[in-house]
């Protein structure tokens, strides 16, 4: 993957993707390139459009399930009619004073 990426680098600087701009890029982060697979992604990648590379791609990951879906929850039983309403404003209320009392929010 590091060596894809190194090569998709250099042709989104404008740069040719080849051994030695390869090797320079993951030279720069410290990693020992290794030829045989610097080559390697040099024939996969050859007379390819690195932009409909990267379109097929996205497509493609569109079609993945996300995850995150996780199990569904156990049905419990019948809550009390009149505490829970009340228990659930408490909590609500509760947690928008703990946000309030933090000094910053996510996106300041």
């Amino acid at each position: 993957m590091r060596y894809v990426a190194a090569a998709l680098l250099a042709q989104l600087a404008g740069s040719k993707a080849d051994k030695k701009t390869i090797k320079s890029i993951l030279d720069s982060v410290g990693i020992e390139a290794d030829a045989a697979k610097i080559d390697t992604v040099l024939k996969s990648l050859e007379g390819k459009d690195i932009e409909a590379l990267l379109a097929e791609g996205m497509e493609k990951l569109a079609t993945m399930p996300s995850g995150g879906g996780g199990a569904a929850p156990a049905a419990g039983g019948a809550a009390p009619a009149g505490d829970a309403p009340a228990k659930k404003e408490e909590k609500k209320e509760e947690s928008e004073e703990e946000d309030d009392d933090m000094g910053f929010g996510l996106f300041d």
